[in-house]
């Protein structure tokens, strides 16, 4: 999974980068700092495998992975080339869900490439550049597949789609907001648009703001009337805090975030916000050698899911044993798990749940 970290110049993307990556990205008071996109690959923090690690004994445990984009700070005119803006649009193509980072927090020290803190007006900037980026692409699709009908060789449906997402587009909306059946989402997803990938908004506050709700802070609203709107998800963080938490050691950052109130970190908070956006959860793997969780889309039957570990999985699969992973920890070990009935033998139908422990039977 690849998100990309967006947002103008100067509201705190990089900082948030380096709080969830601890890579070390430049951050500084000035438009056009993140030139190149940062990259940074994060393991995916899930207790499981720690419990599982123990009860196996294991050689290794390998979490599942994420891969944050510092993508190059956008500007009005990007879909025109203006300032980075060609760079800026196609490092978003490459990613699968956008991290769209608002500023929240008034400082006079910290320049607003605006001049003021709007945080309205800066989403509608950078949804407005990839709105006109989108256009440009779907009057090229639609002159294709217009063509394509004429010659009796295109699908009028399809025409209709695209025309459809141009009215949309056209009305300063991005293309997520449109209620498609699967057939259309399917269609769509191969036009690589770049409003359609899903956006959590994070709303970047002041460190004196932790203790405050919503209510009490109208920038913030002001991010979470967008996303509503969007059927998106807003995270409240105070990003110079979360990079602050990542310079202690681990039990003065436990004092820390006590003292602030804070349970979860930023990081933990942007992962399980990434999985339900892009409907994804992991399902385990556990031996000896090795405890490992998986990634996959919910909804995903045993062949596929076992495709993640190797394609001849998924050619040559037979079955697939699971057990349940409470069950597996309650009852102590996989035989006792067995011997209770509480490991099924399941064939290709069957649709992967979240924390099933799996072992794949195959024949290449």
């Amino acid at each position: 999974m690849k998100l990309g970290v967006v947002g103008l110049p100067n509201v705190g993307k990089s900082t948030l980068f380096n709080a969830i990556t601890q890579a070390g990205a430049e951050s500084a008071n000035y438009p056009f700092c993140t030139i190149e996109p940062n990259v940074g690959i994060v393991d995916v923090p899930d207790e499981r495998l720690d419990v599982l690690t123990k009860l196996y004994n294991a050689q290794k445990t390998t979490p599942a992975q994420i891969e944050f984009v510092d993508i190059a700070g956008l500007v009005k005119g990007a879909s025109k080339g203006e300032g980075l803006g060609n760079k800026f649009l196609s490092h978003i193509r490459e990613v699968d869900a956008i991290v769209h980072v608002v500023r929240c927090f008034e400082d006079e020290k910290i320049i607003h490439v605006d001049g003021k803190v709007g945080p309205q007006r800066d989403i509608e900037t950078i949804n407005l550049e990839l709105i006109l980026a989108d256009l440009e692409s779907i009057g090229k699709y639609i002159d294709k597949e217009a063509k394509l009908v004429k010659a009796g060789a295109g699908s009028k449906d399809n025409l209709n789609l695209l025309n459809q997402i141009k009215s949309t587009l056209e009305a300063e909306k991005p293309v997520r907001t449109l209620t498609l059946n699967e057939e259309q989402k399917n269609y769509v997803d191969g036009l690589f648009l770049l409003t359609t990938k899903p956006v959590i908004y994070v709303a970047n506050i002041a460190e004196t703001d932790l203790t405050k709700n919503t209510e009490e802070m109208p920038l913030v609203k002001e991010v979470e009337n967008i996303a509503k709107q969007e059927n998106a998800e807003t995270l409240v963080l105070s990003c110079k805090i979360e990079e602050e938490l990542t310079t202690l050691d681990p039990e003065e950052r436990e004092m820390f975030k006590e003292e602030l109130g804070i349970k979860s970190s930023g990081l933990e908070k942007l992962i399980v916000t990434s999985y339900k956006t892009l409907g994804l959860m992991s399902y385990l793997t556990a031996g000896e050698k090795e405890v490992r969780a998986w990634t996959i889309v919910k909804g995903t039957k045993a062949p596929q899911a076992a495709g993640k570990i190797h394609t001849d999985f998924e050619k040559g699969f037979i079955r697939a044993d699971i057990v349940k992973y409470d069950d597996l920890i309650s009852l102590g070990s996989y035989n006792a798990a067995k011997e209770k009935g509480k490991v099924a033998s399941v064939g290709k139908d069957y649709v992967m749940q979240d924390g099933d422990v799996v072992l794949f039977k195959f024949n290449v």
